[in-house]
């Protein structure tokens, strides 16, 4: 187990760039827990929480990792929170939406597609800013060129660099 600072890390990610297994990876080596759309959810809907921005300022209290829902302009403020955007070019996106769900190409394309129209709409209509800006995040990095098994491990070294684990 490595000793962690009170760190916040928001992922934003695109539509099959493999970012749930790097959040994964990143929670298995620094111990932290990863909330994403569906435990927010189920915490909006169990407790007393207002909003899901009252549910990510909570869970934020504590080091972890959490998977969009526009946490990182939700947390912009805060000085332990670090900002990441994951990408990928759309042909390997597709290649990865198609083995993991089992599509063909056209359907994963499909999915892809309105997935990302969807998420853009979410972040646009939630901060009044462009889904993907690069002036929103710390640290973009690219599944394609990276690969995506490699991109835990890129910001752990980071974060030993800074000093922040």
């Amino acid at each position: 187990m490595v000793a962690i600072m009170n760190l916040v890390i928001t992922m934003s990610r695109r539509f099959g760039t493999g970012a749930s297994m790097i959040a994964k990876e990143l929670s298995e080596k620094l111990d932290l827990p990863v909330y994403d759309k569906a435990y927010i959810e189920n915490e909006l809907h169990e407790n007393d929480f207002s909003d899901e921005a009252e549910v990510i300022r909570e869970l934020a209290e504590h080091s972890c990792i959490i998977l969009g829902r526009c946490a990182s302009e939700i947390l912009k403020d805060r000085q332990n929170v670090f900002n990441i955007y994951i990408c990928a070019d759309k042909e390997d996106r597709i290649k990865r939406i198609m083995k993991k769900e089992g599509l063909s190409h056209d359907d994963a394309k499909a999915l892809l597609e309105k997935n990302d129209r969807e998420r853009a709409a979410y972040y646009n209509i939630n901060t009044g800013r462009l889904w993907g800006d690069v002036n929103n995040y710390h640290m973009i990095l690219d599944t394609s060129v990276l690969g995506a098994e490699n991109c835990a491990d890129i910001l752990i070294k980071y974060f030993k660099r800074i000093d922040v684990i």
